[in-house]
């Protein structure tokens, strides 16, 4: 395909093992519950259970009825009740009623909590708060990281970006900490780590912590991965706002890939039903495209239907031997090869009726400007009539917050204007968007940072260190400003193109984004394995508001002949977009390594815009 590599490119590790070891502790946890039992799972793990154990294997352990955990308590004859659930608040209310509705009616059951991937201590005082916690038994499947493909690790955590950059909580980081253990005993030890972001370093932290605790020894032993690096969503917030171009982007983009998998609607498979299909490595015909500029995957798609009908039509010239072979041997994965290139060829046509009513094209333009620093005034009146036409909430907002971002806040007339021009399009419920997303510093007032710095100031002064800390963590968001531009500059993110960028055969990972702009995240990482740590990154580091880290275990045998020291996880804290795992494939295919990605969960523009939205309808 477009991809040339320099270098044999290495094998990913086998990460079939996480799913192994994830579905023998679910089935250990159910089986401490002998007998027929009725099982209450939480509407969000329901995918990653699928992907893990499916419903024969749960009817196997005496899993009697399924039910989904929603505002209405089911009415059971079973003895026992069994609840898989996420650690919320809310869920445990809705267990004590069941509970206390038993109690009432006299109704005596057993039930146990199963949370994954940990229970939290506001769980059980909220148990007890209701009086319940003596009736119920709880216990924790660790079912922290779910394989989505070959080199595509998932926590499954989306409100992870909203619990830790918005509101500050703290919560999941042991759980990333405790992910980083089980790889790095299963794959490790990793010989260097690097990182930039706040979160980053705290979630490496513990997780050197909890191996010093466990004291697993992991010297001489040959690792698969050598190489660890984590990043913070919100030190490049802007390249999850824009529009996405790789093939696999866009898909997330239209239908929304969730858990790996994607329904295809009618308009998509032109029959009367909706298709779920598993997009990973192992379809033959979506492997070769992911990655690939929209821009050519037609072309693929067209050649590749040619030489479909070609191997057909082989079958015409055969005698009965042959025609037994071919039968036997090819037919079956033709027909299957054919199933998914029609699905492919809808996927793309349906998309491209999306964009033109969408005016994709315009807005890529502006987009593109915004990037580059050009008309932005031009940009402003796109966004403002986007606005006034009603196009959509969630992309309206969407481009307002690439304009703060890449002009460094907006000035408080066009904020106003912008602010006054949403409200009154999409009403005034969303009031309390414009606070959180001021709050994450999406979308910004450029006068903001420097009054809160001074309050800052003022304050850490009356109060305890520690308590400063915490103060300014809060005031940190609402006061950082982007430095879009300046970090832009420095490490060359627009490249300078003479002529058409040959989307192709691309140069480097720009492709991603037609060759306007190399992501950020990216970029960074790239120039940190290069020099081997952020020695002369001084300056964009300070742009990025620090809290980098490079470190090197001594105790980890350090042999350049290793496949190990060419895999590098990418570990992306608040979520990873398809073009940035398309831009490191690219990136690892032409040095020769090879990128594993964990992230807390897959994320593009609309879903953290959702994430910021107040006003529900």
């Amino acid at each position: 395909m477009a991809f040339a590599g320099r270098r044999d490119v290495p094998e990913p590790p086998d990460f079939g093992i996480l799913k192994r070891l994830a579905r023998d502790q679910l089935i250990y946890l159910l089986e401490q519950l002998p007998g027929k039992k009725d099982l209450f799972i939480e509407a969000d793990l329901m995918s990653p259970l699928d992907r893990i154990a499916n419903v024969s294997i749960l009817k196997q352990h005496e899993v009697d009825k399924l039910y989904k955990v929603e505002s209405r308590p089911a009415i059971s004859a079973s003895d026992q009740f069994c609840f898989l659930v996420r650690p919320r608040i809310k869920t445990m209310r809705y267990i004590a009623d069941i509970v206390n509705a038993d109690k009432m009616s006299g109704r005596s059951r057993k039930y146990k909590i199963i949370f994954s991937p940990q229970k939290f201590y506001a769980c059980e005082m909220v148990l007890e708060e209701e009086g319940v916690f003596g009736d119920v038994t709880c216990d924790e499947w660790s079912f922290y990281l779910l394989p989505l493909d070959e080199d595509i690790i998932s926590m499954e955590l989306p409100e992870f970006f909203r619990d830790y950059f918005l509101e500050g909580d703290h919560r999941w980081i042991n759980s990333v900490a405790r992910a980083l253990q089980l790889l790095n005993s299963l794959y490790g030890p990793f010989g260097k780590a690097y990182g930039i972001g706040r979160c980053a370093k705290m979630s490496y932290e513990v997780w050197r912590d909890l191996e010093e605790e466990s004291e697993a020894d992991g010297q001489g032993r040959k690792p698969e991965i050598g190489n660890i690096f984590l990043m913070d969503r919100d030190t490049d917030y802007v390249t999850a706002l824009c529009s996405q171009v790789v093939y696999e982007g866009l898909v997330d983009d239209t239908f929304r890939i969730k858990c790996g998998s994607v329904d295809f609607g009618p308009d998509v498979t032109s029959s009367d039903k909706s298709i779920k299909v598993l997009l990973n490595a192992q379809d033959k015909v979506f492997s070769q495209i992911r990655n690939e500029h929209f821009s050519s995957v037609f072309g693929f798609l067209s050649q590749k239907s040619r030489n479909l009908q070609a191997q057909y039509d082989r079958r015409r010239g055969m005698d009965i031997k042959q025609m037994k072979n071919f039968v036997s041997q090819e037919l079956k994965g033709l027909k299957q090869e054919h199933r998914l290139l029609s699905l492919h060829i809808g996927a793309c046509e349906s998309i491209m009726k999306k964009k033109t009513k969408q005016d994709f094209q315009e807005m890529i333009k502006a987009e593109h400007s915004l990037l580059e620093g050009f008309d932005i005034r031009e940009s402003t009146s796109f966004i403002e009539e986007h606005i006034d036409r009603q196009v959509s909430p969630i992309e309206s907002l969407r481009l307002m917050c690439l304009l703060s971002i890449t002009e460094n806040g907006l000035i408080p007339k066009d904020y106003r204007s912008l602010k006054t021009q949403y409200l009154q399009s999409y009403g005034p419920e969303h009031l309390l968007t414009f606070h959180n997303l001021k709050r994450i510093g999406l979308l910004t007032e450029q006068s903001a940072g420097e009054t809160l710095t001074a309050v800052e100031s003022k304050v850490s002064k009356l109060v305890t260190d520690r308590a400063a800390g915490k103060i300014t963590d809060a005031f940190n968001s609402l006061a950082r400003k982007s430095n879009f531009r300046a970090i832009s500059k420095k490490l060359g993110l627009i490249p300078r193109v003479d002529g058409e960028y040959d989307l192709k055969m691309p140069r480097d990972m720009a492709y991603v984004f037609s060759g306007a702009y190399v992501p950020l995240s990216c970029k960074i990482i790239e120039q940190v394995l290069e020099r081997r740590g952020w020695l002369g990154l001084e300056e964009v580091v300070r742009l990025l508001n620090g809290n980098e880290f490079s470190v090197s275990d001594s105790a980890v045998e350090d042999n350049p002949t290793w496949e190990s020291q060419r895999v590098i996880l990418a570990v992306f804290l608040g979520g990873c977009t398809f073009s940035e795992i398309a831009a490191l494939r690219f990136l690892g295919k032409e040095r020769g390594c090879k990128f594993i990605f964990l992230t807390t969960a897959i994320t593009n523009s609309a879903r953290m815009m959702e994430a910021m939205i107040e006003a529900k309808a």
